[in-house]
């Protein structure tokens, strides 16, 4: 009995994680990331490979990466690697504002294109050309009288 009872289990967990996983939001989840990871990469690229030896140029060619401090011979405080994560971190997250930025820009310009686009009454459902005269005439009754 108490191995029914497994398998029975085992069967309902597979079965709820295939539709969790099937589900549209976390296939979308999991592209974001392969994405994200990829976008990543390319971002570290350009800081390390392109803005770093440009900041070299302006510091004397101090690597940042290498900036520390030995408390002891064993104990070293590696802060210029830190630094080069913060720095990483925030070109990365300007980047992604900038593609944010962009992405918004042109959804406001979409569905304000199709906001313009209005359909005609005769093509409205029957439904919804009824509800907009009962809105006209409850705007209609509560407009102020001057």
């Amino acid at each position: 009995m108490p191995r029914v009872r497994v398998l029975s289990a085992a069967g309902g967990f597979l079965s709820e994680f295939k539709r969790f996983a099937i589900k549209g939001n976390a296939l979308e989840l999991a592209i974001a990331v392969v994405i994200g990871n990829a976008f990543s990469g390319i971002v570290n690229s350009l800081v390390a490979d392109i803005i770093t030896p440009l900041l070299g140029l302006l510091t004397g060619n101090v690597d940042f990466k290498t900036l520390s401090w030995a408390i002891q011979p064993e104990v070293v405080v590696k802060y210029g690697a830190f630094f080069q994560s913060i720095f990483n971190f925030a070109v990365i997250a300007f980047a992604i504002f900038i593609v944010f930025k962009m992405l918004s820009s042109a959804r406001e310009r979409l569905f304000a294109r199709e906001a313009k686009e209005e359909v005609p009454p005769a093509q409205k459902p029957a439904q919804e050309r009824l509800l907009e005269e009962i809105r006209d005439i409850i705007k209609a009754q509560n407009a102020p009288v001057n």
